[in-house]
């Protein structure tokens, strides 16, 4: 497969990084064979230097540096909290208008990673702000509806999971998590609405440019999963703009969902 170049010059590389992707090999999954890094150093013939992260489940924006020495440079960039990152995410319940969220966390332990140990608590502060809203006459949990909100989800510290874990926290998780979301309704998304990944997406990234000191933004488009959602919940008007005109140029638009199926039945263990 070939991965999407938002930008490219001689020093950095932005791609957009589909959702349920490793950044590089991990042994957290030892059994997956396709990398982001070794894909685009297969496609540029060339090779990358990761300097930021993003999870597998998530998809969005990703910057590469093509030395080692450009690496260095940008690192420092996160390193100082000069970037500006977004996320889109949907999430369960009717999210406040805003919120800004201080809370330190524990870097979550991987059992799966050798030698690692449990770490004091790390300040982490994302502002998150809503987009829009939707009910839907399904009784998923104990309510005989169930609702959601379309956030907007600034981090301005780079923790772990920082932004699924402060949604937790705020009993706002997010639909598709399996690590920290709410079960029925991730199974809900994905039995009737098609969509069986994390709903998180890192649709905007600006940093300056390492070399020319340029500021640069960089747009990543929702994939069809996050596309379907956004127009069957008739949320396009709420997207941030950048994002609205990208899927108005694709001609990608749909109708908002006529109907919504009842939820597969589900025993106590399985909730």
């Amino acid at each position: 497969m070939s991965l999407e170049i938002l930008y490219r010059d001689e020093y950095i590389v932005a791609i957009n990084k589909p959702s349920g992707m490793l950044v590089h090999r991990s042994e957290i999954d030892r059994h997956e064979t396709r990398f982001v890094l070794q894909l685009l150093r297969n496609q540029l013939n060339q090779r990358v230097y990761p300097v930021h992260r993003l999870d597998k489940p998530t998809s969005g924006v990703l910057v590469f540096a093509l030395s080692s020495e450009i690496a260095s440079a940008m690192v420092k960039q996160w390193q100082q909290r000069a970037v500006d990152k977004r996320y889109l995410a949907i999430v369960r319940g009717y999210m406040p208008e805003f919120v800004h969220l201080d809370y330190a966390m524990r870097p979550p332990v991987d059992k799966y990673a050798r030698n690692e140990v449990e770490k004091p608590p790390q300040e982490a502060i994302t502002d998150f702000r809503l987009l829009d809203t939707i009910e839907i006459p399904v009784a998923i949990d104990k309510y005989p509806q169930s609702r959601y909100s379309l956030i907007e989800a600034i981090p301005k510290t780079g923790r772990k999971h920082q932004i699924r874990r402060h949604l937790k926290h705020l009993s706002h998780p997010i639909i598709g998590d399996a690590r920290y979301g709410k079960g029925r309704h991730s199974r809900y998304f994905r039995d009737h609405l098609d969509s069986g990944r994390l709903l998180l997406h890192a649709w905007q990234l600006e940093i300056l440019h390492p070399v020319s000191g340029e500021a640069m933004s960089f747009t990543a488009s929702l994939d069809p999963v996050f596309t379907h959602l956004i127009q069957g919940f008739n949320w396009l008007e709420s997207l941030p703009e950048p994002l609205r005109e990208k899927l108005i140029v694709s001609g990608e638009l749909a109708s908002p969902f006529e109907s919504y199926p009842l939820p597969t039945q589900e025993t106590e263990e399985q909730a």
